[in-house]
């Protein structure tokens, strides 16, 4: 039995624990990012399956991968010795993902994934999907990771600031700007988690040691409180003076999910393609919500 095809079912083993008749492992971190570190490559580590781009479904007695056609000669080769089917994404008579759940997925049946590597506008899909065959979702629960023992850490980044010559502005003009967007949207929260309009708000990049100059943080921007939620361990007193400097508050990456949690009525500005999932559901439902691109990304 090859390696693959054990972790595999260790991880069928882990959803027939929890009743979960069908789990989706994307390829994606926590902020939606186009490449993902090695901490996120659950996919890859369970399926062998390299490219870039993928997604695993795992059932009670199959496993399934979705790519497209810039990998289907790889993925054939990759897959070679394991029962997982390629399902090659275009190819005729091959279902879309959806299809196949709306196919496949029990009449009351649970869908289960990490809420926090799939977006808001994609989850809330799987939950109106799963609505019409009286099933459920299930995204508390990061199971690839709970069998994954020698999964490689989250590092802590090394992050540096943009000289104001390269980045065109400060970080107190960009958070000026930022508040009057969300007041023309009527909101007083935003939730921004794209690393690439949390580099440019603060004017930050990292160390490229792992390919990727983005720090992972996330950030809570209200009239008067910049709040960046990011691993600082490795931050350097002079950096730790520039976000005091600039009246943002630093805390921990984790922490951003009770933060969210504990917004009560508030108008809370978001991109439900840009927001994972978990993060989204955990919004109180006393806030009111807009859905709007990121003022940073207009």
């Amino acid at each position: 039995m090859s390696e693959n095809r054990e972790r595999i079912l260790e991880l069928q083993e882990k959803m027939q624990e929890l009743n979960i008749d069908m789990y989706l492992v994307p390829t994606a971190d926590f902020h939606q990012s186009e490449y993902v570190g090695d901490y996120f490559k659950a996919r890859k580590w369970l399926s062998g399956f390299s490219g870039s781009a993928g997604t695993l479904l795992v059932t009670d007695d199959q496993a399934y991968l979705w790519t497209d056609g810039r990998y289907f000669v790889q993925a054939k080769k990759e897959l070679e010795g394991q029962d997982t089917r390629l399902m090659a994404m275009g190819e005729e008579g091959v279902p879309t993902i959806e299809e196949y759940l709306m196919d496949h997925m029990p009449e009351g049946g649970v869908l289960g994934f990490d809420g926090r590597v799939v977006n808001a506008a994609q989850g809330r899909k799987f939950e109106t999907m799963m609505a019409e065959k009286h099933a459920t979702l299930s995204v508390g629960d990061d199971l690839a990771g709970e069998v994954w023992e020698e999964r490689p850490i989250l590092p802590a980044p090394e992050v540096w600031v943009l000289d104001v010559k390269y980045a065109g502005e400060t970080v107190a003009e960009k958070l000026a700007r930022l508040r009057t967007a969300m007041k023309k949207e009527h909101a007083t929260v935003h939730i921004l988690s794209s690393l690439d309009d949390v580099a440019w708000l603060f004017n930050i990049r990292k160390n490229s040691d792992d390919g990727n100059v983005l720090a992972p943080a996330f950030t809570l921007i209200t009239e008067d409180e910049a709040r960046l939620f990011i691993n600082s361990r490795k931050f350097s007193p002079e950096l730790c003076a520039y976000f005091e400097e600039n009246h943002v508050a630093i805390e921990k990456y984790d922490a951003i999910y009770d933060a969210v949690a504990g917004i009560r009525n508030e108008t809370v500005l978001l991109e439900p393609g840009k927001v994972n999932f978990a993060l989204y559901k955990k919004i109180d439902a006393s806030n009111r919500i807009v859905e709007a691109m990121n003022p940073t990304s207009r």
